[in-house]
């Protein structure tokens, strides 16, 4: 499935997340999101990712803007995660990968040449009318978080 793109719909959600309950699109109506996805918890890029993401949360939300990071991952998995590296983000978990498919993220990959399905790093932000404001694909870790807090900042 395709990435949504920008101006369009984000695709509805409703996931389990880390600390229990659930995180859902309509949760965030009125305000800006960072949805971003990464591959797998406690990974180095992925823990690089989340702990400039939640760093950088105050900022995020002086600029009227949630951060929800999603992978594949069990919640029991996203707990641990949290927990190793304080992170402050909500952490959702897909292990159905419909939403994946639904952002496009779930594809096949390859590392060490074989192939396999894996969450693609992207990253979408999401204005208050819940449209794609804008999306980060095939997403470096390095300086991420700060371009995306200036988009946020600017929407």
């Amino acid at each position: 499935m395709p990435q949504p793109a920008t101006g369009e719909k984000a695709p509805d959600f409703s996931l389990p997340r880390d600390g229990g309950g659930t995180v859902k699109l309509a949760d965030f109506k009125g305000r800006k999101l960072v949805l971003y996805f990464y591959p797998k918890a406690d990974t180095p890029g992925c823990t690089k990712e989340a702990i400039a993401f939640s760093g950088l949360k105050r900022k995020f939300a002086a600029a009227d803007t949630d951060i929800v990071g999603v992978s594949a991952d069990p919640v029991k998995a996203q707990d641990k995660f949290r927990d190793k590296h304080d992170l402050t983000i909500a952490l959702a978990s897909d292990e159905t990968h419909k939403m994946l498919l639904a952002y496009g993220v779930w594809a096949e990959k390859s590392m060490y040449g074989r192939t396999f399905m894996g969450v693609l790093r992207a990253t979408f932000l999401i204005d208050r009318a819940g449209r794609i404001a804008q999306v980060w694909g095939n997403v470096k870790v390095d300086g991420h978080a700060d371009a995306v807090l200036a988009a946020a900042k600017g929407l």
